[in-house]
């Protein structure tokens, strides 16, 4: 019995010591990500929406400036939902669709339209940031500066 117990708890401490560790948004660097993205917005004379999602899609910040529109929400929650699910920009799915693939169409939690990106770290997607209510080139040219911010670029 003594040497079952014993057993058992190395291998507990052995199984904990392998477990990789992960990163996770916290509230400084979605504070960091924001500031970013509100003085591009600012710079550029746009007003946005911007979202912040964790890795599954889970909305962790949203706000929207106060001449942005009411779809504007909407549409920020869902470009960064499919960039932090799908690990990649919301334009490579608006970049299939344009080609006539409209496979994109039928996914889940898709939305093809540029304006998300993934947010990682070390080959990691830690999440997904969506803008939107300017151009969507400066939808996600706004979110990159977001990230950059993030990483200290």
């Amino acid at each position: 019995m003594i040497k079952l117990t014993i057993a058992s708890l190395l291998v507990m401490t052995m199984t904990a010591a392998e477990l990789p560790t992960k990163k996770t948004l916290n509230l400084a660097a979605i504070k960091t990500m924001v500031a970013a993205a509100e003085g591009e917005a600012q710079k550029r004379n746009v007003q946005v929406t911007i979202c912040i999602v964790d890795e599954s899609g889970n909305v962790l910040f949203l706000q929207k400036a106060d001449g942005a529109g009411l779809n504007t929400i909407q549409f920020a929650q869902k470009k960064a939902r499919h960039a932090a699910i799908f690990r990649r920009p919301s334009k490579a799915a608006a970049d299939q669709l344009a080609s006539g693939n409209l496979q994109v169409l039928a996914f889940p939690d898709a939305f093809p339209n540029q304006g998300g990106l993934p947010i990682q770290v070390d080959g990691q997607t830690i999440g997904g940031i969506g803008v939107s209510g300017a151009p969507s080139e400066v939808d996600e040219a706004i979110g990159q500066i977001a990230i950059n911010a993030l990483l200290g670029q």
